[in-house]
């Protein structure tokens, strides 16, 4: 059931893929740092060559889409979260309020294969950061776990107690109190911390159901 259903979204969102029209891709300059990215993959095709594919990324785009770029030349654009078909599977993009969600280039046997991000993005800087000093990088990326786990400990409950207050949801269903109500600066300094938090793991490409929790809540 689960690959049939998931099959049944890749069909979904391979609709939504629209032809590129062909304009060149721009370069990446340093000062687009915090809007832009781009991820590139080189694929095989049939007729036995390799090109280049790039995912192109704007974050404060107003229409939300993603561009695939071949060979430098704009070749397709969908809705995020986008799902393009590629030489042996598909560039599966997803963006979130924090960067980046997923960058992946799937197989037709499901194997996985994260893009490699520009070295002058945001993304790029940011894993060259690992690969110079990966303890140091580990560290960090440990840290951001611990306050996103914290920030949805904390305030899950304070945010359900929030929700069952609204009238008709009280007058249906009525009110739960926290156990857990926190100081205004406690909750702002938690809510810096996590959003930082979130904005690493975005960089590194690193999204889970749990740990993200909270992060994907301004999402739906």
């Amino acid at each position: 059931m689960v690959p049939f259903l998931k099959n049944k979204r890749r069909q979904k969102a391979i609709k939504k893929v629209k032809d590129g029209d062909g304009h060149a891709l721009k370069p990446f300059r340093f000062y687009e740092i915090v809007h832009r990215s781009l991820f590139y993959i080189k694929l095989r095709e049939e007729d036995g060559d390799m090109h280049v594919y790039t995912v192109h990324v704007n974050y404060f785009d107003e229409n939300e889409e993603i561009h695939l770029y071949r060979d430098g030349k704009h070749h397709a654009k969908a809705s995020n979260p986008a799902l393009f078909p590629v030489p042996g599977g598909v560039i599966e993009a997803a963006t979130t309020t924090y960067g980046m969600k997923r960058m992946h280039y799937v197989t037709e046997d499901e194997q996985e294969l994260v893009l490699s991000p520009d070295r002058c993005s945001a993304e790029g800087l940011r894993m060259r950061f690992d690969a110079k000093f990966p303890a140091i990088s580990s560290i960090i990326g440990k840290v951001a776990i611990i306050i996103l786990l914290i920030s949805v400990i904390l305030g899950l409950p304070q945010l359900a107690s929030l929700i069952s207050h609204i009238p008709f949801i009280e007058e249906r269903w009525g009110s739960f109190e926290s156990p857990i109500m926190l100081s205004a600066w406690f909750n702002t300094t938690l809510l810096v911390a996590s959003t930082i938090a979130a904005i690493e793991r975005a960089l590194m490409l690193k999204n889970h159901w749990l740990i993200d929790m909270e992060t994907s809540w301004w999402d739906e």
